[in-house]
């Protein structure tokens, strides 16, 4: 099968060794030395054990970083750094993907890059959690801007409990986020997200917006 017609065969351009095998099996009498002799070649690339996409001069377009992240660990979804870097709310541009699950913390180091997972309750999981889908990656999970400030806000213990002046210093001097993107984001999911929490930082950062939105 020549490499034009496998990336046909797929219904992604990240792909399980089971789905290669159900493609390669009625050509080939040792799928996994196919898969392997590919791997070698440089026509597939593995990012975990079971899990693959092809190598970069076989890419038609730049990978999906989210959607490997993804499929890397599930359950999980992007968020935290990553994603506000995504939405622009924060000026860095942030190289490590990172992602919320519902299992133990997690790391992989990837051709394609550098992927890390923290735990989340079960109960805050769901809340503010956008699918995005096209032809050619099909579909994605990622934190909205709120979910994403919210899982960064709770994960960074360092910065201890903080009052409505205080999150508001932290958000523009130590996210460097601009007040006024801030501004934008929906308070009642935000509020939702701190209620299901526990979290005394994020009901501080829904107190900060809605008095700035009513001044």
């Amino acid at each position: 099968m020549n490499i034009i017609k496998l990336k046909k065969s797929l219904s992604s351009t990240v792909f399980s060794h089971e789905e290669l095998a159900i493609i390669l099996q009625a050509q080939v009498s040792n799928v996994n030395a196919k898969i392997s002799y590919m791997v070698k070649q440089g026509i597939l690339m593995r990012l975990k054990k079971g899990l693959y996409t092809f190598g970069f001069e076989y890419q038609d377009n730049s990978m999906d970083t989210i959607l490997v992240a993804n499929l890397l660990y599930t359950p999980s979804y992007v968020s935290f750094d990553y994603a506000l870097s995504y939405y622009g709310l924060i000026p860095e541009r942030v190289y490590e993907v990172t992602s919320a699950t519902l299992h133990s913390k997690k790391l992989f180091e990837t051709p394609i890059g550098r992927f890390s997972y923290r735990p989340i309750p079960i109960e805050v999981y769901a809340l503010g959690v956008d699918w995005l889908y096209d032809d050619q990656h099909g579909g994605r999970f990622i934190a909205t801007p709120e979910k994403a400030l919210c899982d960064k806000i709770r994960g960074d213990r360092g910065i201890g409990r903080l009052k409505q002046t205080q999150i508001r210093e932290y958000l523009v001097h130590d996210l460097r986020i601009e007040w006024e993107a801030l501004l934008e984001l929906d308070v009642t999911l935000i509020e939702e997200i701190a209620k299901a929490y526990k979290s005394y930082n994020i009901k501080s950062l829904s107190g900060v917006i809605k008095r700035s939105e009513y001044a």
